[in-house]
């Protein structure tokens, strides 16, 4: 078994207060590794860290006074606190200072080391309302001798191409932080699960909470089945994710049944994709056995394909 301990911590900011956000962060951080010492990744929700006001209150001004620089203090604070706690973690999304003006919306990511290992920037920012530029790459990273993770944020689960890109980049858990308040979270759920039935890999979708946002976040394994569902309130939610389930699934099929990898590896090039310009390009490994893991030939030159 490849156990993976996760605490997501479905909580709200102070709203228009990014420092005293960020304390009471550091704070819960520090309260977790005291209380559950075999947790391993903390995850926060998206736009935590950048402590916006209310959907409808939020302006072009308080967006840009808000943001960040990547890498820069506030990223150097988030690695001195994972080292000092020795944890992954995934502190939800700020608001990053875009070169040429405007901001990205940018998840991070940072080792027990207090390295900056991952700066997903969401691909699928939520138009018109949301004011952040698009991203163009898809990012993941690896617990050594683990996992591989693969991140999106919020609006990015409504389309399957963020998640097929993940899964095909050796993705075997996605963080998704999230900031819904809005009626639509019946559908994000519907998604998550979804996403992982048809991607088989596991889905960390952590919402904010009342006030922020309408909870209800989720985390649902490679089959699709949901093993945690939230309510609104603020809550620690914890749960050890087997990483091997994801292997089994992929190997012998969802239920014993269903061998998605192994049919689109064997059939998936032969089929002419004019939507994503070419075929579909299997993934290293044997097909019918292949074991999620890095991607040899991965394209990191900025447009966000990965090619081999």
């Amino acid at each position: 078994m490849r156990p993976l301990s996760v605490a997501a911590l479905q909580a709200a900011p102070e709203p228009g207060d990014p420092t005293a956000t960020l304390e009471r962060f550091a704070a819960r951080v520090r309260q977790i590794r005291r209380t559950w010492p075999g947790v391993q990744l903390v995850v926060a929700p998206e736009q935590y860290l950048s402590a916006p006001p209310p959907l409808l209150e939020e302006s072009e001004e308080a967006v840009l006074g808000s943001a960040v620089d990547v890498p820069g203090p506030l990223t150097r604070r988030l690695g001195s606190l994972a080292r000092e706690t020795g944890l992954w973690l995934v502190p939800g999304t700020v608001y990053e200072r875009a070169d040429g003006g405007g901001v990205h919306n940018t998840a991070l990511a940072f080792s027990p080391g207090g390295e900056l290992v991952a700066a997903y920037r969401k691909i699928f920012p939520w138009q018109p309302v949301e004011l952040s530029r698009p991203g163009r790459t898809f990012s993941c990273f690896d617990i050594p001798g683990l996992a591989r993770i693969g991140l999106a944020i919020c609006y990015d689960g409504a389309f399957p191409e963020v998640g097929r890109q993940l899964a095909w980049m050796g993705a075997e858990v996605v963080i998704q932080p999230t900031l819904t308040s809005t009626v639509d979270r019946e559908a994000e759920i519907v998604l998550s699960r979804a996403n992982a039935i048809a991607n088989q890999f596991y889905v960390v979708n952590l919402n904010g909470s009342a006030p922020a946002g309408v909870g209800r976040s989720v985390i649902v394994d490679p089959e699709g089945t949901v093993r945690v569902e939230t309510g609104s309130s603020d809550v620690v939610i914890t749960d050890v994710l087997d990483l091997d389930a994801v292997t089994r699934v992929r190997r012998h099929g969802a239920y014993g049944l269903n061998r998605l990898w192994e049919q689109l590896s064997r059939r998936g090039p032969d089929i002419p994709l004019p939507a994503y310009g070419g075929r579909f390009v299997p993934p290293p490994g044997d097909g019918g056995a292949w074991t999620p893991g890095p991607v040899e030939g991965v394209d990191r030159d900025g447009d966000g394909l990965a090619r081999r």
